[in-house]
């Protein structure tokens, strides 16, 4: 049975892509657009890893996040942050509020694969 990965993305280009990369390494992907959206699909999935956009209109990825990571009933799930984020400091800022990982965008397209096996094994 193929593990399940949330995309959580506003962004059509990077919600296809991601989905694309994934669905060719044999992941069940579902894909959400925006944090409210995430949290809601989160729940009701319960997915083995969510990639989490931080920056969205409405309900940001951080706010989705803490939510989840709050949640009981969600708090164990895998949540990786992707981000366009990369000042100082912001990776520790996104770990500290209990996200399990972090990537910053550009995304490496080869790379992704290796990375979301990594978390999902839980090796960071």
């Amino acid at each position: 049975m193929p593990q399940k990965i949330l995309i959580v993305e506003d962004n059509e280009n990077n919600r296809s892509l991601f989905r694309d990369i994934l669905t060719f390494h044999g992941y069940e992907v579902t894909v959400a657009t925006d944090g409210q959206e995430g949290v809601d699909m989160a729940r009701t999935l319960a997915p083995d890893l969510v990639l989490m956009d931080i920056q969205m209109p409405g309900m940001d990825g951080l706010s989705a996040g803490i939510i989840l990571k709050g949640d009981p009933a969600t708090s164990g799930l895998k949540i990786v942050a992707l981000t366009s984020f990369a000042m100082r400091g912001d990776r520790e800022k996104i770990l500290a509020a209990g996200f399990d990982g972090y990537l910053s965008k550009p995304i490496n397209t080869r790379e992704l694969p290796v990375l979301v096996k990594g978390w999902l094994e839980g090796k960071p």
